[in-house]
């Protein structure tokens, strides 16, 4: 499966003719029908549906849709709808012009005083009279259909451009990681010998009575203790581990943003604990690097989904 980023647009049109009615055959209805998806990342799927009242029933339709394709982000969906007339003016039918008149004789004969229907007042309302509405449910739907393809298609091309990102910086803290391995050992070696260099020049500088031996085992006690509250391997081990998993969870994609949020937070804890344990200047360091690349890797799995 592949890793989908929760940022995405796509955008699409379709121009659809509607037949006048028989009697006016020349005449037609041009329709342009346009659907655009955004999407931002967020913690839940959040949709957001901006429809024009002739298209608002579709709506239910829609998030169905979305719905069953997506699982996080911010997507905002607008719909527009434009129609014009292929022609800048219609010809009122026959039968709407003898309806008009017969009208008007009526109204007449009640009301004497009353004005004449002008042509302007004829064109207007015959205009709205043959005006009939069209369904535009099915085509919006197979043209949402299409939007959202190209909105799966933009976020899995910007989930592959972060997974390889991801893997990238995951590689760099390996890299860390094996420099501050060998550190260790080291840094216990010079202590130990710090401290069997103190005890001999307190030894030799005192009144003490202790026996050189007992005051040699008392520095390699402390030396130990010292390498006990200095090793790293545990930090080491974990945060390679937690490596292995991100870098398993981008090869098998879907769903792994929380995941990896997760794993984000205990990198973070395991360079926290390296960094804190220093005793060099050298693996702190190392520590503040991890860091840095754990924060960049944090702010890129805010994105996938």
């Amino acid at each position: 499966m592949s890793v989908y980023s929760m940022t995405g647009y796509a955008t699409v049109q379709s121009s659809t003719t509607q037949s006048a009615p028989e009697t006016e055959p020349r005449q037609e209805a041009n329709s342009r029908l346009g659907v655009e998806i955004r999407s931002v990342n967020s913690r839940f799927l959040d949709l957001a549906f901006r429809l024009p009242d002739e298209l608002r029933q579709a709506e239910p339709a829609l998030r169905e849709l979305l719905t069953g394709k997506l699982k996080r982000g911010k997507v905002e969906v607008r719909v527009s709808l434009e129609s014009a007339s292929a022609s800048s003016l219609r010809a009122p039918s026959a039968a709407t012009l003898q309806r008009l008149g017969s009208l008007e004789d009526s109204i007449k004969s009640w009301l004497p005083q009353a004005s004449a229907l002008s042509v302007a007042d004829v064109l207007r309302i015959a205009t709205n009279e043959d005006k009939k509405p069209h369904d535009h449910s099915e085509e919006l739907l197979k043209l949402a259909k299409k939007a959202l393809k190209d909105l799966m298609a933009a976020r899995e091309r910007e989930g592959a451009r972060l997974a390889d990102m991801l893997l990238d910086r995951t590689a760099q803290l390996r890299a860390l990681a094996a420099l501050a391995v060998p550190m260790v050992p080291k840094l216990v070696e010079q202590q130990k010998t710090r401290f069997l260099e103190r005890w001999k020049e307190a030894l030799a500088l005192g009144s003490s009575t202790a026996l050189p031996e007992i005051a040699q085992d008392r520095a390699l006690t402390e030396a130990t203790a010292f390498a006990i509250r200095i090793d790293v391997a545990e930090e080491i081990t974990r945060l390679s581990s937690h490596l292995d998993e991100i870098d398993r969870l981008l090869a098998s994609g879907g769903e792994l943003g929380k995941r990896l949020d997760f794993l984000i937070q205990e990198l973070h804890r395991e360079a926290n604990t390296l960094g804190s344990k220093s005793t060099s200047l050298e693996l702190t360091r190392i520590s503040v690097d991890m860091k840095v690349l754990i924060e960049q890797i944090r702010e890129q799995v805010q994105n996938i989904e």
